[in-house]
């Protein structure tokens, strides 16, 4: 296909990288989001085989309306599933999450079948396709209207409710075969209904099981007690129950809040797909991916942990993977048990059923994310080399392989600290990182604190003779470039290109400044060059902010330790040398300072100092 004329440079690297990902499509069922240069979702789409069908977008010729379509795809997603009826419902979800644009866009939730409990007096059960906020109760969606009557004719035959829409004058064949209490002529106890509606909802919600096992019971009693037609009623209800449930492995009958999750490990890396369901739908997908180095199951529960530490909006139900046989760690704890007792969530980790299918559909998920990123990065690794080859060629310079990148971080004008990252060849090279306490600067003064550290790193390199630089980078304008500039060259004698990295008001990176005088260098957003440069700033902003957390951190045990009266520098450091942590301080006993030749009474004034000041709040 080819390129619109009037296309602006953007779109020739979009093509590139979408070529890349074509290559990599799975030959599976799934969805495809396709997205236009703003990152906008502007269609979805379901396919039987995602390879195929993706790529005919980029193929061939199209009618008007798909051309219009083509024309404005940049970027695209998919998500695997386990069968074309799973990428049909989940098309419907992701249509009305994100409203694509060209797609069809239904107004309300007709797409599906539900089966509603109304909320009426007598209330009846019925198969709707329109979800209304009317306080009745929806379960669904189900895949087709027949598996939704199936389910409401089981339940008709279990639960005598009212079947007529308009109450009659007189008693109908439902209540001649008992299923309808007749509420048109006799009055019905609200304790009557509550039960029988309870029990619905817990049959819908997947409580089946429960439901029969009831049954079963009933149905040994009836036997016990003669009433061999009442059992044989039960035994054929229990039947129907039974052969219900084999049809419905496809969807899930409820509309609880899941998160599933599963994982896929290779090279000494890790993927953790989570998808999210919400009112019985899979909505969203979300994908990490990061090295890892103890046992896979045991840092994929770690990871889980820590994703729920900080994620206040806990869903109903939480689905893990098995744990593999060949991972079994005999003296590791119950991890999901212990998820479940902290968070109060009920956690599964499923071994067969729908549920079971969930997480495997996680986990080929986390596979397909694994294996693309590995062969993109195959695949980046000239690309990368090539960005900064071309960031060179943008301010003038021939070759760009060693880049040093400086941040100051001074948070509320405390402990002022500054700290470098190299990149070589577009990687990091952490070995060669390097963080400075601010020795000079009194307050937050950035052009000061800039020339102190680029005038000792570049001191020392002179005097060890350490590689140089092919460009500095600097977070910050005019200003920062200017400061820096003016001690490499009029102290150190270095002429070394220096460049600064302007933020916008989101605290991304916007601008690239270069060039003495200092003057902005276009790079297109979209650009690998562009994206080595928010790399480069995002890490030495991560890096520079971790150490000044952790200058804070200790400058705040000092001075919690030097307020105590009968606390010098020398019992300071032997408090901590012994304990460890001011919070093991403020939790040991006083025989705990004895071997320190601390007496009862400093110890005491110890303890209750520590123990009645709380620690200032870090922002």
């Amino acid at each position: 296909m080819d390129a619109p004329t009037n296309e602006t440079p953007s779109y020739e690297k979009a093509m590139e990288r979408i070529q890349h990902k074509l290559a990599l499509l799975p030959d599976s069922p799934g969805c495809y989001l396709m997205k236009n240069k703003e990152g906008t979702i502007i269609y979805v789409g379901k396919a039987k085989v995602l390879k195929n069908r993706v790529r005919s977008y980029f193929t061939g010729s199209h009618n008007g309306k798909t051309q219009l379509l083509v024309s404005e795809i940049r970027d695209f997603e998919y998500i695997v599933t386990g069968s074309n009826m799973e990428a049909l419902i989940l098309e419907c979800n992701l249509i009305k999450e994100y409203h694509p644009r060209f797609n069809i866009l239904l107004k309300d939730d007709k797409t599906f079948p539900y089966i509603k409990i109304t909320n009426e007096p007598h209330p009846r059960l019925e198969v709707t396709r329109r979800v209304l906020k009317d306080k009745a109760k929806y379960f669904g969606p189900y895949p087709n209207a027949y598996a939704a009557q199936q389910t409401k004719k089981l339940l008709d035959r279990m639960y005598p409710l009212r079947k007529c829409n308009v109450m009659p004058k007189e008693v109908c064949l439902y209540y001649h075969i008992g299923q309808c209490l007749a509420p048109c002529v006799q009055e019905v106890a609200k304790e009557t209904y509550e039960t029988m509606i309870q029990e619905i909802t817990s049959f819908l919600s997947g409580g089946h099981e429960e439901i029969k096992k009831e049954l079963q019971r009933k149905m040994h009693e009836a036997a016990e007690e003669l009433q061999f037609e009442r059992a044989k009623e039960l035994r054929d209800q229990i039947i129907n129950i039974d052969a219900l449930m084999e049809k419905q492995k496809i969807t899930v009958n409820d509309a609880k809040d899941r998160d599933v999750f599963g994982y896929a490990v290779d090279k000494g890396w890790m993927c953790v797909q989570i998808l999210y369901m919400r009112q019985g739908k899979m909505i969203e997908r979300h994908a990490s991916v990061f090295p890892f180095y103890g046992d896979a199951y045991g840092d994929f529960m770690s990871y889980v942990t820590q994703y729920y530490s900080d994620n206040p909006a806990l869903p109903q139900e939480i689905l893990l993977p098995e744990q593999p046989e060949d991972q079994d760690d005999p003296t590791a704890i119950d991890a999901p048990t212990a998820l479940q007792e902290w968070l109060g969530v009920k956690t599964l980790v499923p071994q067969r059923g729908l549920k079971r299918q969930m997480t495997k559909m996680a986990e080929e998920n986390a596979r397909v994310s694994l294996d693309e990123k590995f062969r993109l990065i195959e695949r980046d690794e000239e690309r990368t080399s090539k960005a900064a080859e071309n960031l060179g060629k943008a301010i003038g310079l021939e070759s760009v392989s060693r880049i040093e990148a400086f941040d100051n971080s001074n948070i509320q004008g405390t402990n002022p600290v500054s700290a470098m990252v190299v990149f070589i060849d577009g990687k990091p090279a952490k070995k060669e990182y390097r963080k400075y306490k601010v020795k000079t600067v009194q307050g937050p003064d950035d052009y000061e604190t800039m020339r102190e550290v680029i005038r000792r790193r570049y001191e020392r390199v002179l005097k060890e003779n350490l590689p140089r630089p092919d460009l500095i980078v600097v977070d910050g304008g005019k200003g920062q470039i200017s400061a820096a500039t003016d001690v490499l060259e009029n102290e150190l004698g270095l002429f070394i290109p220096v460049c600064g990295l302007v933020k916008d008001a989101k605290h991304k990176t916007a601008q690239l400044m270069a060039f003495d005088p200092p003057e902005p260098v276009y790079l297109p957003r979209d650009s690998q060059e562009f994206y080595l440069l928010q790399r480069i700033q995002d890490e030495v902003h991560r890096f520079a902010i971790s150490f000044h957390r952790e200058q804070r951190a200790k400058s705040m045990v000092t001075s919690r330790l030097d307020a105590i009266p009968g606390i010098g520098e020398k019992r300071r450091k032997a408090l901590l040398k012994h304990f460890g942590s001011l919070k093991k301080i403020k939790e040991a006993s006083v025989e705990d300072f004895r071997p320190l030749s601390i007496g009862e009474k400093l110890a005491h004034e110890i303890i209750n100092a520590l123990r009645d000041e709380d620690p200032p709040e870090e922002s």
